[in-house]
């Protein structure tokens, strides 16, 4: 439950953020925020991104790439790293 606050979390603040360039440090931070609550957060958050990429790719048109990407931001954070290694100059520190 606490996982899937974390990437509900992450992505509205990516709305709320609405910064160019910002996509990839918030699936990594929604991601590792969520996998540090333990199995049952990783596990989440592997649900959920991986249900939001099958979305993306089959509705909204944004292509494989960005998938890809997305996926390697999701998996980094998951993983443990850094999410700021995903953070775009000048985003608000608020974030």
């Amino acid at each position: 439950y606490s996982g899937a606050w974390d990437m509900y979390r992450a992505y509205q603040d990516m709305r709320e953020a609405n910064y160019k360039g910002a996509d990839k440090y918030f699936h990594a931070r929604g991601n590792y925020d969520a996998a540090q609550r333990g199995p049952g957060g990783a596990w989440a958050a592997t649900v959920i991104s991986n249900a939001r990429e099958k979305w993306q790719s089959q509705v909204s048109g944004r292509g494989a790439e960005d998938t890809r990407a997305d996926q390697e931001a999701n998996a980094w954070g998951r993983s443990g790293r850094d999410p700021n290694h995903y953070r775009p100059a000048g985003l608000p520190s608020k974030y």
